[in-house]
């Protein structure tokens, strides 16, 4: 039975020799099986040790100012830049409307002297000289008070007392001389709205240079850049990032050539009151056009005049717009006797002096329509011009007896107007 045992286990090992003589060599590697699930996430380590604080940055460079922090610089910088412009500006007469007394000695003006003075005054008594350009002048005196009677005597009432100087003007016919400006009363120097730069009238107690009789402070006396074109110290600083203001239209101008509201025309003694020019243009369509259409708000009409003979006074014509009223007129003798200005801006204003007789004051009108059948220029009071030229101005500033054409009557002068510029029937 042993032997029996023996025997098969020898016949098994000798069968499992056979199968493994019978096997081949192992073969390469087969490719790697799709990666299984991620396994749960591990427990969180311990937080490591905190970094230093970091330090603040630098601070930034400060930014300029807004434009309410500009501030006023005065004309003469102005030139600095703008010289042939500032050059042209100084002979207008904007600048001189009132004008510092230094030292004793008199303003100066680009084409009249101001040499006379009220009785009682000499120049270490005035302050300012209001105006002295070309019509009249003023003064006032170390306290501020225009002047209106001798010294030590304002307000007393003295009605006979002159301190208005007017200019010699052989327009209206009147030689130089001195007329009553409020005789005998006391007149605080209020005018510097229109008549300054820079113009505050806060706090109602500030008075310029300390003199009581001033009302309000101001940069620089006279309607110098800044008047127009605000403060300019921020574009001073930097003329390429910051630009002045630059306001074309007629409501600017307005603001100072205006007196009370602009639907009326207010006159008095036969004519229309001075600065009237934006309710003039209010009556008509020449209001849609604005001021510096025909004006170069830096060159004045009288400096203009005085410039080279030829020189036009303004910066377009009436012909440019009305070329078919300048070629058509009812007239041999007008064309070539009269500009349209003549006709369609009469003398009908008064600054200093005029000459109700004649129709002729110093100042040309901005009302231009005439009224062929209006005979008459105001109110049955006289405190107001109607809104059309009547030709009274339009006409008899010539057709008057002293004038240089003949006398015309009332009659001859409608018949006359009526249909002027109408464009003649076809043959």
């Amino acid at each position: 039975m042993k032997h029996k045992h023996i025997l098969i286990i020898g016949v098994l090992l000798i069968a499992s020799l056979a199968l493994a003589a019978c096997a081949g060599s192992a073969g390469p590697e087969g490719p790697a099986g799709p990666a299984g699930p991620a396994g749960p996430e591990g427990p969180q380590g311990p937080a490591g040790p905190e970094g230093p604080a970091g330090s603040a940055g630098e601070a930034g460079m400060a930014g300029e100012a807004g434009a309410g922090g500009a501030e006023y610089v005065k004309s003469a910088t102005c030139s600095g830049c703008h010289e042939e412009i500032y050059s042209v500006f100084m002979m207008s007469g904007h600048p001189f409307k009132l004008n510092k007394v230094v030292d004793g000695q008199p303003p100066e003006y680009p084409f009249t002297e101001v040499t006379e003075l009220p009785e009682g005054y000499t120049w270490d008594d005035i302050s300012y000289v209001i105006g002295g350009y070309n019509w009249k002048a003023r003064f006032i005196d170390k306290e501020g008070y225009i002047i209106t009677g001798l010294p030590g005597t304002r307000g007393d009432g003295n009605t006979e007392y002159v301190s208005q100087y007017n200019f010699a003007n052989p327009v209206v016919g009147n030689e130089a001389g001195w007329v009553g400006y409020h005789p005998g009363e006391e007149r605080p120097y209020s005018c510097g709205t229109c008549h300054t730069t820079g113009y505050s009238a806060w706090p109602p107690d500030a008075h310029q240079d300390d003199m009581p009789g001033m009302v309000g402070t101001w940069s620089e006396g006279g309607i110098q850049c800044e008047a127009c074109h605000g403060p300019g110290s921020l574009h001073a600083a930097d003329p390429h990032g910051v630009s002045m203001e630059i306001e074309r239209s007629s409501a600017l101008c307005g603001e100072c050539h205006i007196r009370g509201s602009s639907e009326a025309v207010d006159a008095s003694g036969g004519f229309i009151k001075h600065h009237e020019q934006y309710e003039e243009l209010f009556q008509s369509k020449h209001i849609t056009i604005d001021c510096v259409t025909c004006h170069d708000p830096h060159a004045g009409v009288v400096a203009l005049r005085n410039a080279e003979e030829g020189t036009p006074t303004t910066r377009t014509s009436c012909e440019n717009c009305h070329f078919d009223q300048a070629k058509y007129q009812d007239s041999q003798i007008h064309p070539l006797a009269a500009d349209c200005i003549d006709c369609h801006m009469p003398r009908v204003t008064k600054s200093a002096v005029g000459n109700a007789e004649m129709f002729t004051g110093d100042i040309r009108t901005h009302l231009m329509a005439i009224d062929s059948t209006q005979i008459g220029q105001f109110s049955e009071d006289g405190s107001k011009a109607l809104s059309q030229l009547g030709l009274d101005f339009a006409c008899r500033s010539c057709h008057v007896d002293g004038g240089s054409a003949t006398v015309k009557t009332d009659e001859e002068l409608i018949d006359k107007a009526f249909g002027y510029h109408d464009r003649p029937e076809a043959p």
